[in-house]
């Protein structure tokens, strides 16, 4: 059952939170069109390495806009935003997403009051830094800074650091993914659209779940640990003879199992029988076991622990995420039709119907405007000399 196949997204998108969002649309199979603006373009098509020896199709952009279709429009021109309503109307948008700053709605067209007098079911999505009323800038890195993802992140004794991966920019495309799916039941159990504010701030705040209690509600000082748990121990990183694993012991009964094995048989002690008793020494305890597991492989210590059900991992490379049987199974590709490059893309949150229909096989990330002769002309019905017309001005 084609359950999103005939919906449409056009998105004014940059940068990676809805360029994410977007791409977690495209697996459901909608179709999904992204507007650029035809000077600039997305920044984030110049950055990484030109692996296709072009202009704006660098590394970083091909990562997260497979399966889309591009154009580019001027929206601060009266005849762009006449455009635009034709694509509102004509390709019969369900979805427009944007992530413009709020004071550029109306001066660009693309508020929901005029998208709702084009499509009254429209479902209209702005995503911003710190809310509609703001106009402040946002990236990644200061949302961390500011949200105290930054304050929980490295060290102890150390300084805050940045996530590994954008949490605030995917994060929130994870909840803007969320409520759209709310606002398409919405819309089909009562025909009517919605309008979306979403910020970012609000979103990455909200993973704070466990430190904004513990701090507002009993005065703890929470803060960044390094690779230990406030609650548990012992859960921390271990070197090996080849390597680290990580190790993760959740309650006093694995600890009794781990310490019953004959390696770990002198940390067997009445003072670490209790969690409590475990965490009041968490610093010799884990000096202890680190002297331990570094006589060990990891293969040696994953094998015994898995025997004995207590949780632990080699702290593995991308490489070798990438070689595990089970990504390897659900990564996705895209194929290059010009030069024939056939990039590997992340696999999907879980494999939808379209995904798999599709053999895991995406459309390759558009070129800038790749797709304006095909929908301006073939859908709107604009003549060659219209568009090279429209492109001489500057509005495509």
């Amino acid at each position: 059952m084609k359950l999103f196949e005939n919906l449409s997204v056009l998105s004014l998108e940059q940068a990676t939170v809805l360029p994410y969002l977007t791409y977690r649309l495209a697996q459901d199979g909608m179709r999904v069109i992204r507007l650029e603006h035809p000077v600039y373009g997305d920044p984030n098509r110049m950055i990484g390495e030109n692996v296709l020896s072009e202009e704006r199709m660098n590394a970083y952009y091909l990562c997260i806009n497979a399966g889309k279709q591009s154009l580019t429009l001027n929206l601060a021109e009266e005849r762009g935003q006449k455009l635009f309503r034709d694509l509102i109307r004509n390709l019969e948008v369900d979805i427009f997403a944007t992530n413009q700053l709020p004071r550029n709605y109306r001066k660009l067209g693309i508020d929901y009051e005029t998208l709702k007098s084009l499509r009254s079911d429209v479902i209209w999505l702005g995503v911003t830094g710190f809310g509609p009323e703001s106009n402040e800038a946002a990236y990644d890195p200061i949302l961390q800074a500011r949200s105290g993802l930054m304050e929980l992140t490295g060290e102890a004794d150390g300084d805050p650091q940045v996530l590994g991966i954008p949490l605030p920019d995917m994060g929130t495309s994870e909840h803007a993914y969320g409520l759209l799916m709310k606002a398409l039941f919405k819309r089909q159990a009562t025909g009517e659209g919605s309008r979306i504010d979403l910020a970012m701030f609000e979103s990455s705040v909200s993973w704070l779940t466990v430190p904004i209690t513990l701090t507002d509600s009993f005065n703890k000082r929470i803060t960044r640990r390094g690779n230990t748990h406030e609650f548990f121990c012992p859960v921390s990183v271990y070197q090996t003879r080849n390597g680290y694993v990580y190790l993760a012991v959740g309650n006093d009964r694995q600890w009794k199992n781990m310490v019953d094995q004959d390696m770990f048989a002198p940390l067997d002690k009445p003072e670490y029988q209790k969690n409590a008793g475990r965490i009041g020494d968490v610093e010799n305890l884990n000096t202890a076991i680190n002297a331990i597991t570094c006589k060990y492989t990891s293969e040696e210590l994953i094998e015994l622990f898995t025997a004995i059900t207590i949780p632990i991992s080699k702290i593995k490379t991308v490489t070798e995420v990438v070689s595990d049987p089970l990504v390897r199974k659900r990564l996705l590709y895209a194929e290059d039709p010009v030069s024939g490059l056939r990039i590997t893309l992340a696999p999907p949150p879980h494999m939808t119907p379209f995904v798999t229909a599709a053999k895991q096989q995406l459309s390759f990330p558009p070129r800038f405007g790749e797709h304006n002769r095909q929908v301006y002309r073939d859908s709107l019905g604009y003549s060659d000399e219209d568009l090279a017309r429209l492109k001489e001005e500057g509005i495509i």
